[in-house]
Parts: C-alpha cells; sequence; structure tokens
C-alpha cells in the first residue's frame, strides 16, 4: 500500500502560479508512472499531466498545454506539477496518482492504483 500526500495548494489571483508537490508518506523502492488529475464535485476526475516512471516522457491534455509542467524530484516517486497563468477554470481538488507497474504515462483514472487525499485550487478572478 502506497499512501501519497499532495501540498503547495491555495487560492490565486488568474494570471498566478502555484507549484504542486505529492510525495509518498513511507518508503517507495522504485520509481513508478505517475500522474495529476483534478475533479470538481459533480464530476469526473480528469487528468492534468502525466509522466513516465524516469521522467523522461509527459503528457498534457490541451486545456492545460504550455501552462502546466509536471516533473520528478530527487526522491523516489516524487512529482510536482508547475501551473502558470492560471485560470478560473482551473479551479478544483487536485490529486496525484501512482500506478505500481508499467513505464509509460497513464491518462486514464482507472490506470491508477493509489490516490493521494488531494489539495484545493482556488482561482479568482
Amino acid at each position: 500500500q502506497v499512501q501519497l500526500v499532495e501540498s503547495g495548494g491555495g487560492s490565486v489571483q488568474a494570471g498566478g502560479s502555484l507549484r504542486l508537490s505529492c510525495a509518498p508518506s513511507g518508503r517507495t523502492f522504485s520509481n513508478y508512472p505517475m500522474g495529476w488529475f483534478r475533479q470538481i464535485p459533480g464530476k469526473e476526475r480528469e487528468y492534468v499531466a502525466a509522466i513516465t516512471w524516469d521522467g523522461g516522457n509527459t503528457a498534457y491534455p490541451d486545456s492545460v498545454k504550455g501552462r502546466f509542467t509536471i516533473s520528478r524530484g530527487d526522491a523516489v516517486n516524487t512529482i510536482f506539477l508547475q501551473m502558470n497563468d492560471l485560470k478560473p477554470e482551473d479551479t478544483a481538488k487536485y490529486y496525484c496518482g501512482l500506478r505500481n507497474y508499467g513505464s509509460w504515462y497513464y491518462v486514464v483514472k482507472e490506470d491508477y492504483s493509489f490516490w493521494g487525499q488531494g489539495t484545493q485550487v482556488t482561482v479568482f478572478s
């Protein structure tokens, strides 16, 4: 069982930036594919960024491409999401996920094995 902890959410004016972090609460021994998703109450969880086990490849939907950047940290299974030029429609609870097998990136929430509790991002105009 892997427990993930997100941090870095908050309230920001449109056009501003935030950097989210995600790390496992216990020791993990190998890097796995990970991703960032977001969810608004009453809506499906949607992917916003995904990264391969080694950080060599990433994926983004058109809605955030060019504004969001996912990266891996030095610590095992630690990832970040740099969010620039935030818009009110980016307001959501952001979750990081980990898939505990495979090597590529994954953009479907059902492909993920573990999730964090989420961190709220609110963008006001």
